[in-house]
């Protein structure tokens, strides 16, 4: 399936393709365009908009799109739930959700302003995604331990 939403994305609308490719649908494509053509090439690609007003897969209330995926798809890995805590915290804002929201969204800034190309842009972003997932799985408890003095 297509996945379609406006251009320069950063927290939610590189999150909601790695979590529909991981979660959901593993040949998703997805698709970036100017905000006020999302809804007129969904129609023409047949494409699934996402993350702006008016689409079904958006922000509600406090939540972003990332946590409407996991509550349409009936996820529930900890390590995703942990996960859209963070992604929450870095795309609306709310820094104190999560230690590592605002990390995320520096990165995620960053990540924007160095790549231009939101196909490259989003490459890049899976890769970090895959990161963040292995560390709520498998690694959240380990500690950086090396002290200079010691």
């Amino acid at each position: 399936m297509k996945w379609i939403t406006r251009e320069r994305p950063k927290i939610d609308r590189i999150a909601c393709p790695w979590l529909i490719q991981n979660f959901v649908d593993k040949e998703a494509e997805f698709i970036y365009v100017p905000k006020e053509q999302v809804f007129e090439k969904a129609t023409e690609q047949h494409a699934i908009p996402y993350d702006l007003p008016g689409a079904e897969y958006t922000h509600y209330g406090n939540q972003c799109t990332f946590d409407y995926i996991i509550k349409k798809h009936a996820l529930t890995d900890p390590a995703l739930l942990q996960m859209a805590q963070i992604i929450r915290g870095a795309d609306t804002d709310s820094f104190h959700l999560a230690p590592q929201a605002a990390g995320l969204w520096a990165i995620s800034a960053g990540l924007s302003y160095n790549y231009k190309n939101d196909q490259e842009m989003l490459a890049i972003g899976m890769k970090l995604y895959d990161a963040l997932y292995s560390w709520a799985k498998y690694v959240q408890s380990e500690r950086h331990t090396w002290n200079p003095q010691g």
